[in-house]
């Protein structure tokens, strides 16, 4: 019997100091412009430069940078073998191999972020391409920034080497 009371006791005293302690009430506001000040202080030599949107963003969350693959669809050939390869200092390098024929075409250049962090667009001789850029992953977009749809859209997804 006592040791019952005391059980109850001590849950009941538990539960008072929990419904006694103050409430924290997080400012939503603050918080964004909180974690980007942190994150444009790093001083990792490898860190991402930070864009003008706040918070995480695949520009400087993920590693992007390194070697995409894939093949794409071709209108008069069985596809087109594409590796992209995007370096740190917002250069790449694009190899497209038409299959089947004895076409190849190489470009070089820069590539830009859009202000949400997530997308960047290709600016070479004949290179003019927008990617979204994922976890190891590139999707091709249209000219107008949008995922492209359709039976073959699977086939616009790059695969990080």
């Amino acid at each position: 019997m006592m040791k019952n009371q005391t059980l109850i006791l001590g849950i009941g005293a538990a539960l008072f100091l929990a419904s006694c302690s103050k409430k924290e009430t997080v400012d939503t506001k603050n918080l964004a412009t909180d974690s980007a000040a942190v994150q444009t202080t790093a001083t990792d030599s490898t860190a991402h430069p930070v864009t003008s949107a706040q918070g995480d963003t695949s520009e400087n969350a993920l590693d992007w940078n390194g070697t995409y693959e894939a093949v794409v669809p071709c209108a008069d050939c069985p596809g087109i073998k594409t590796s992209l390869t995007l370096n740190n200092d917002k250069t790449f390098s694009l190899t497209e191999e038409y299959l089947e024929r004895k076409s190849k075409n190489e470009d070089k250049g820069s590539f830009t972020w859009d202000t949400t962090g997530s997308v960047i667009t290709l600016k070479g001789k004949t290179a003019n391409y927008k990617y979204k850029v994922g976890e190891n992953i590139l999707i091709q977009l249209d000219m107008d920034g949008k995922e492209i749809e359709g039976p073959n859209k699977d086939l616009y997804v790059f695969k990080k080497k």
